[in-house]
């Protein structure tokens, strides 16, 4: 039988976000919140998480205070789940100037994801200096896509190991969706969201927890980590799209509403930036929030460094070169493919197209460290070819998503050359090569042509890179200006405020 995980325990830790009183399900139920019901009356959930305090872990976060600002308006803060740590971003809601930022890596993530990642965004939240916190109006939360969880909605425990976005899941599954699912759909992919549900529904769990008593239901990272706050069991556009949200219509088409694991599935997803609810009593007082403050509808990592770099034409793309190559075009076409991964988010009336890769810099990090990189930048020569074939997964991995659907693939980095500056510029062209066949797939789609590539994230800093990146794409690349998806989750908190 499948083994049961239930994470949680039933007395309050100082700084562990409570459980929410009567979660909502679905729109109507009786045991949906309302603004009378927002004080918890059920014991705080831990998710087995260590006490939180604002300076624990100091040596895992790093904070910088930006300029001062008018006290007239309200702040807006973003919380970006990434791959591999958080990050928070305070923006003026007047001059979208940054007030605070704050970062932290993941602490115990491999033994305990949801309690590590609870752990980061509490720790970071509440080292927001309290007078900073004090103006905060609005929230809004970015996520990992396809990172999924399975969520008691009655108690808040934490019923499974939560699914990676990366993680492709059993033949049987992904058999059980493309028995289903109409030909070139998203959720045809083995590590689409879909596919980790009906992992969890083929392999008997969810018959095993509600035999049990449990009610379960699935989660992405930014709707369980928006939860938190404010109670409500909701997902977005963006999150959703990999479960099988139609983007056309914000809703679930019926060969999914049909099928008796339906109830599992999220049951509105809203536009980001969207007003969801104000935060709980009890999030208000731990984290030092006002208690007005509203949480809004979330998006994906990806789509919130997108919205950071401030990309405004059709052709312009955005590269997210962090532990994974993500691709973000905009494009006046929708296109989809999900043998290549290709997908299609709304995003106002134009559409954003891309992917992402499971290469990225995750292997830069598992075989030099910073000071190695900064030190050899200086010996590459983008001019002279290495001619490694290289394919830079992260060592362990196994499977690729896109550009291509390889799922037996595995990391390629050897023979290794004595010369260490030459070793790395094989894995920076390997990496290089990866982006292009992105951007090469894509048009290939009948996307609009790429015209101009932003790059968020730490590869932007390295200008031999960059070389690299212009002459295989043949276009323009530059560094975003703001190149952190907290920035851009921070933005759709302020749109929401605004619309509010």
């Amino acid at each position: 039988m499948p083994r049961v995980v239930v994470r949680s325990v039933g007395s309050a830790t100082p700084r562990a976000l409570p459980l929410p009183a009567s979660p909502s399900s679905r729109p109507g139920d009786a045991g949906a919140l309302s603004p009378a019901s927002r004080t918890p009356t059920s014991p705080a959930m831990s998710v087995r998480c260590a006490p939180v305090e604002a300076a624990a872990h100091a040596r895992d976060v790093q904070c910088r205070a930006g300029p001062e600002t008018s006290a007239a308006g309200s702040l807006a803060l973003g919380i970006d789940f990434g791959t591999s740590g958080c990050r928070v971003s305070v923006i003026d809601g007047e001059s979208q100037q940054i007030v605070y930022e704050g970062a932290g890596k993941y602490v115990g993530e491999q033994d305990d994801p949801t309690a590590s990642w609870r752990q980061a965004m509490v720790t970071l939240v509440t080292s927001v200096p309290e007078e900073v916190r004090a103006r905060v109006g609005s929230v809004a939360i970015d996520g990992t896509s396809g990172t999924t969880i399975l969520v008691d909605i009655d108690t808040g425990d934490v019923l499974a190991e939560p699914k990676m976005y990366f993680e492709a899941q059993p033949a049987e599954a992904v058999a059980a969706v493309r028995a289903v699912a109409p030909e070139n759909h998203t959720t045809r992919s083995s590590s689409s969201a879909l596919c980790k549900l009906l992992t969890w529904y083929t392999s008997g769990l969810i018959a095993e927890l509600e035999r049990a008593g449990k009610r379960p239901v699935l989660m992405h990272q930014a709707d369980w980590a928006a939860w938190l706050l404010h109670g409500q069991w909701c997902s977005d556009w963006n999150n959703a799209l990999k479960l099988g949200l139609e983007p056309d219509t914000g809703t679930f088409p019926e060969w999914m509403t049909s099928k008796p694991w339906a109830k599992y599935l999220p049951p509105v997803a809203h536009a980001p930036g969207t007003v969801v609810a104000p935060v709980t009593a009890t999030a208000a007082v731990l984290l030092g929030v006002p208690a007005d403050c509203k949480v809004c509808a979330g998006t994906t990592d990806s789509i919130a460094a997108f919205l950071a770099a401030g990309v405004t034409e059709p052709g312009q793309a955005v590269t997210s070169l962090g532990s994974s190559i993500a691709i973000k075009l905009l494009s006046e076409v929708r296109v989809d493919d999900v043998e290549r991964g290709v997908y299609s988010h709304r995003l106002d009336g134009s559409w954003l197209v891309g992917g992402a890769s499971n290469a990225g810099c995750t292997v830069l990090r598992q075989l030099f460290t910073d000071e190695q990189i900064a030190e050899l930048t200086p010996r590459l020569d983008p001019d002279t070819p290495t001619g490694l074939d290289y394919y830079p997964l992260p060592l362990e991995a196994v499977g690729e998503r896109f550009p291509v659907g390889a799922p037996d693939r595995r990391c390629k980095v050897e023979p290794r050359p004595d010369d260490d500056a030459v070793f790395l510029q094989g894995i920076l062209e390997a990496l290089t090569s990866v982006e292009a066949s992105a951007y090469a797939v894509l048009a290939e789609m009948g996307a609009t042509p790429v015209k101009e590539v932003l790059t968020a994230g730490g590869g932007a800093k390295n200008p031999k890179w960059q070389a690299m990146r212009e002459a295989a794409i043949g276009v323009p690349v530059r560094a975003a200006e703001q190149g952190q998806a907290s920035y851009g989750a921070a933005l759709l908190a302020l749109r929401g405020a605004a619309k509010s």
